[in-house]
């Protein structure tokens, strides 16, 4: 059952392998014994741009799968172009490191904003404590009255 689920990848990857004459000679053969066949290998070159690839299959191969696993190692698709997608990613962390300093700096900033409120309702309770003492409640002994 395994080797029923991979020979498409197998028949793939040997196809790579050959180059991309290798792709038309199995599309014009599949055109020549059953035509859906050939127009799916067709649709097919065309939807993974086998047919439009300036370089060898084999080093387009390598250049994807170089970029989809820098991609994946970032957390972002590739857009398939190597150069592009290191600078995305140089860019990502850059944005990274200012939001985790950004945050960071909100964080103080609500800190001592938190501690200025704070320190406010202390002394608004110390006051309203002092105002709501009657006059001879303090700690001070009544001052002596004069005959």
């Amino acid at each position: 059952m395994t080797s029923v689920a991979t020979w498409p990848a197998q028949a793939e990857a040997w196809l790579d392998d050959r180059g991309k004459g290798a792709w038309i000679a199995a599309m014009v053969l599949g055109f020549i014994l059953f035509w859906p066949i050939g127009l799916a290998l067709l649709a097919y070159m065309i939807w993974s741009k086998r047919m439009f690839n300036g370089c060898s299959s084999r080093q387009a191969r390598h250049h994807r799968d170089a970029a989809r696993n820098h991609g994946r190692a970032h957390g972002f698709r590739s857009s398939g172009n190597t150069a592009f997608d290191a600078y995305k990613a140089d860019t990502l962390q850059r944005l990274e490191e200012e939001q985790k300093a950004f945050e960071e700096f909100l964080e103080r900033l609500r800190e001592a904003k938190d501690k200025a409120e704070f320190d406010q309702f202390m002394e608004d309770q110390a006051r309203r404590s002092r105002e709501a003492r009657p006059a001879g409640d303090d700690d001070t002994p009544p001052a002596p009255v004069p005959a």
